[in-house]
């Protein structure tokens, strides 16, 4: 079964970074995840990987209301870097307004937006399209 290298969660709340997290695990789809508290350590993480020309994730699963730096931010600053890998990123927030929806397809490295809680069968189904595409 081919898997998912590396996936990266950017979540500031315990227990949705639990539930993700464990998700992720259970399908067996994921091999490696990175975690990050919030947009800045995400970006700066991701550029220092980008910088030493270490692999990516192919996914991230990105909150956006979080401290120090959002979604929002991540995203601005994120797509400035060159980057030549494909990254997906899910935004997996609470936030079901349509004015957000619409700010994230915006960006083109968006993939989908999910509405939390997810279920294991959700995330299930987003790594297995990834691991067959």
């Amino acid at each position: 079964m081919r898997k998912i290298d590396l996936a990266c969660i950017v979540e500031d709340d315990p227990m949705h970074l639990f539930i993700t997290k464990k998700y992720m695990e259970l399908s067996g789809f994921v091999e490696k995840i990175l975690v990050c508290k919030n947009g800045k350590e995400a970006y700066d993480t991701l550029k220092a990987m980008f910088l030493n020309s270490e692999k990516l994730p192919q996914i991230i699963f990105l909150d956006l209301n979080m401290p120090i730096w959002d979604g929002w931010q991540f995203l601005d600053e994120f797509t400035k870097i060159p980057i030549e890998q494909k990254v997906i990123i899910y935004i997996l927030t609470s936030s079901n307004s349509e004015e957000d929806i619409k700010r994230a397809e915006q960006y083109s490295l968006k993939s989908n937006y999910l509405i939390k809680p997810i279920n294991q069968g959700q995330l299930k189904s987003v790594l297995e399209e990834l691991v067959n595409n």
